[in-house]
């Protein structure tokens, strides 16, 4: 139960907007792949007086007195990321993941020089590249794609991008790509090209921590990821990277910083000033939850979960991107339904439940009308639905599609997803 009586007493409307959002939350299916449900536990360290304090720096190193215990709590939070991970060097203080992306292109390159990321509409993120983001505008993105005909990432044109661009840096990770990521592949091709590997993981970072996926720590310079996601933690970043001096003496010869401090550095004071002592004492928390066993059960099903979901949703007769899903997410191609991903978003809105509209691989619509729609499963199974309701969620959303027209047929829908919500309350 969430008690806010102080905040209903001295400030009602934003306690009402509250209320109504959670309501929201629970009398509805949140399938956006990116979004979760915090414990109890996690609300509390982030509503916590940890927010009243100002410590520019880093623990036992700090440019204002009086951090003691700040101190402790990040200490924590960095030993349990360093043991969910297997990592050498973490900084949590990232405020959230593309300021994380900066800083680890702010360490390792200048501007202008090139780097290799998936492009956005085969499922790349705005921080790898776009045109719109920093990294498109400060540096030279050389985008690879997926292959047309399968949707799946083609590693040997890669690694002839690779050759022919000689980049500094290899960004892997995504933020929309139902398949699994071969970071093995991806390290050696920057091996080859002498140039960081560096992999995004905000999107699957609690699949790595649960064993259900690779972990690209064992391989790559750097790995950033948000906490939260399907980690399930609060908004937030971390980075996380090798020590060893081996990495400035191979490729910035100029540098007398090893990596970790490279990346402290340009988080520190290079894209950040104080970090959000109640956002890192809430990661610690989250940190711990996801090394306890019953996480590792969570994480399993939500990949049940995800191919019962794509399953339903191709028994229906929805194209999915690459045919199905290997993680928490999938990507569906609208085109053969006759509607566009915003009013797919918007018809499915209007019966409770939560999409979002989002491009295809070589889509021929605009990133903000776009052919596709873009869904998960993390929240779902953190309210603890299984696959016996993502059968009933692919039925409601293909009912809700077909019949858009149909007022009386969609109002029925929203009750009956009302119904199965309230079967699975997570916030009272």
């Amino acid at each position: 139960m969430i008690i806010m009586k102080s905040l209903k007493d001295s400030d009602p409307e934003i306690y009402n907007i509250i209320q109504r959002e959670k309501e929201r939350q629970m009398n509805g299916l949140e399938l956006i792949p990116s979004e979760n449900l915090v414990s109890t536990a996690v609300l509390e360290a982030m509503g916590s007086i940890l927010t009243n304090k100002y410590s520019e720096g880093y623990p036992h190193k700090r440019y204002y007195g009086g951090n003691i215990f700040i101190d402790q709590a990040e200490d924590l939070a960095i030993e349990r990321a360093k043991q969910l991970f297997g990592a050498e060097h973490v900084n949590v203080q990232p405020l959230s993941g593309s300021p994380a992306n900066m800083a680890v292109f702010f360490a390792l390159m200048n501007p202008g020089d090139k780097f290799l990321g998936m492009d956005l509409s085969c499922g790349g993120h705005l921080t790898h590249g776009s045109p719109v983001s920093f990294s498109g505008k400060l540096y030279k993105c050389a985008p690879y794609f997926v292959d047309k005909e399968t949707e799946l990432i083609d590693y040997d044109a890669v690694r002839k991008l690779a050759l022919a661009e000689k980049p500094k840096m290899i960004m892997s990770g995504f933020s929309a790509y139902p398949r699994t990521l071969d970071f093995s592949e991806f390290q050696k091709i920057a091996d080859e090209v002498e140039a960081y590997h560096v992999a995004d993981v905000a999107h699957i970072a609690g699949l790595i921590a649960a064993g259900i996926h690779d972990n690209p720590v064992k391989y790559c310079d750097v790995v950033t990821t948000t906490t939260h996601k399907t980690l399930r933690g609060p908004r937030g970043a971390i980075i996380m990277s090798k020590i060893d001096d081996r990495y400035h003496d191979k490729y910035r010869k100029e540098e007398k910083k090893n990596l970790a401090q490279m990346i402290d550095f340009n988080v520190f004071p290079g894209t950040q000033g104080g970090p959000h002592d109640h956002i890192n004492a809430a990661k610690a928390v989250c940190f711990k939850e996801a090394l306890q066993p019953e996480f590792k059960d969570y994480a399993k099903q939500i990949v049940k979960n995800a191919k019962t979901l794509s399953e339903g949703l191709m028994d229906h007769g929805f194209r999915l991107i690459t045919n199905g899903t290997d993680n928490h997410l999938m990507l569906i191609d609208m085109t053969n339904k006759n509607i566009t991903g915003k009013e797919a978003e918007t018809v499915l809105d209007e019966v409770s439940i939560t999409v979002n509209k989002n491009t295809i691989p070589y889509d021929q619509r605009k990133p903000w009308d776009p052919s596709g729609i873009r869904l998960g499963t993390p929240l779902l199974t953190t309210r603890g639905m299984c696959e016996s309701e993502m059968k009933s969620v692919a039925e409601y959303i293909a009912k809700a599609i077909d019949h858009r027209n149909d007022s009386t047929i969609k109002e029925k829908i929203r009750q009956d997803v009302l119904q199965l919500c309230k079967k699975f309350v997570f916030y009272s």
